[in-house]
C-alpha cells in the first residue's frame, strides 16, 4: 500500500480520524496523504473569490498538523497533504486511485436523538462513491493501540464474503482475532443455511491464511442492533461490512449499511462489492 488517504477539514472530527490513521499507516508501512477540498458553491459567482485565501489558510493549518503529528510516523514514512477543489467525494476517490491508496479514512459525528440514519454528509458520500475500502470513525471513539478483534458479519448474500481478503490483511498485521458472525433475520432454515454456507467458506479462508477466528451466530428482527450489541459485548475494535447499494447507479447506500455506519460506536470498514469475485 503506497498511501492511506484521510479526509481533512481541520475539524476535531477529522483530526481524530488522523490520529486513528497513524498506527494503521505504521503497520502498513504506508504514507498518509491528507486531503482538503475547497468545495464549489452553486452561488460562489455572486460573491468575491476567496479561494486563494482559503488555500493559504489550509496550507498554514497543514504545516501545523505535520509539525505536531509527524513525529508519530514510522521511520521513512511521510505525512503529506494535497489541496483539491471540487466535490469532496469525487476528489478523494480520484486521488486515492491516482496515488494507489488502498484505504480511505473519514471521521463522522455519529448519531444523536432522531438522527438514526444520519452518517454525516461528507462521510456518507465518501463511503458511497469511493471504490477503495473506507473506514469511518466516530469523533468520540477512544483510539486504541491496535486492532485486537475484528467483526465479520456474514449474511445470506453472495457478496458477504468479499470482505474477507481485506480482513485477513488487517488481522495478519495486527494479529487480530476475527469473529465470524452468522446473522439471521429469518427463522427459515433454507435462508439460514445460505448464511451458514458462507460462514464455512469464511472460516476455511481464515484458517488457510493462519488467522485466529471464532464462529458465532445471532437471530434477530433488528440485525443492526443485535450485531452491534454483539460487537460491544466481545470488545470488537473494528466492524467490517459490505456497502450494498439500493440502486443500479450506486447513488444510494443500502439501508443496512447506513444503519451500521451511523449507529456503530466503533470504526466501520466499508467495502464495495465487486463483479466476478472469487474467494481464493
Amino acid at each position: 500500500m503506497q498511501a492511506i488517504v484521510v479526509a481533512i477539514d481541520f475539524s476535531n472530527i477529522s483530526l481524530h480520524a488522523l490520529e486513528y490513521t497513524i498506527p494503521i499507516a505504521n503497520k502498513f508501512k504506508a504514507n498518509i496523504l491528507m486531503v482538503w477540498v475547497d468545495k464549489i458553491s452553486p452561488t460562489e459567482s455572486l460573491y468575491p473569490d476567496t479561494s486563494n485565501q482559503n488555500r493559504l489558510e489550509a496550507i498554514k493549518r497543514f504545516d501545523e498538523i505535520i509539525k505536531q503529528y509527524n513525529k508519530r510516523m514510522g521511520k521513512g514514512l511521510k505525512l503529506e497533504y494535497k489541496l483539491k477543489r471540487g466535490k469532496i467525494y469525487r476528489e478523494i476517490d480520484q486521488l486515492a486511485k491516482q496515488e494507489g491508496a488502498g484505504l480511505i479514512i473519514a471521521g463522522t459525528h455519529g448519531i444523536s436523538g432522531f438522527e438514526e440514519y444520519w452518517i454525516g454528509s461528507n462521510a456518507y458520500k465518501i463511503v458511497t462513491y469511493s471504490t477503495s475500502p473506507v473506514i469511518v470513525i466516530r469523533h468520540d471513539y477512544e483510539i486504541r493501540k491496535g486492532i485486537s478483534r475484528i467483526l465479520a458479519p456474514i449474511d445470506s448474500s453472495p457478496e458477504t464474503i468479499q470482505k474477507l481478503p481485506y480482513i485477513v490483511t488487517l488481522a495478519r498485521l495486527f494479529k487480530s482475532e476475527v469473529h465470524v458472525l452468522a446473522t439471521h433475520s429469518s427463522h427459515l432454515t433454507s435462508i439460514q443455511r445460505l448464511a451458514e454456507k458462507y460462514v464455512q467458506q469464511a472460516s476455511t479462508y481464515l484458517f488457510a491464511n493462519e488467522v485466529h477466528f471464532v464462529e458465532d451466530s445471532i437471530v434477530s428482527n433488528d440485525l443492526t442492533k443485535a450485531t452491534l450489541q454483539y460487537a460491544t459485548d466481545v470488545g470488537v475494535d473494528l466492524v467490517s461490512i459490505m456497502t450494498e447499494q439500493e440502486t443500479p447507479s450506486n447513488a444510494l447506500l443500502g439501508l443496512r449499511a447506513q444503519q451500521m455506519i451511523s449507529q456503530s460506536p466503533m470504526p466501520v470498514l466499508c467495502i464495495h462489492p465487486q463483479e466476478n469475485f472469487i474467494l481464493q
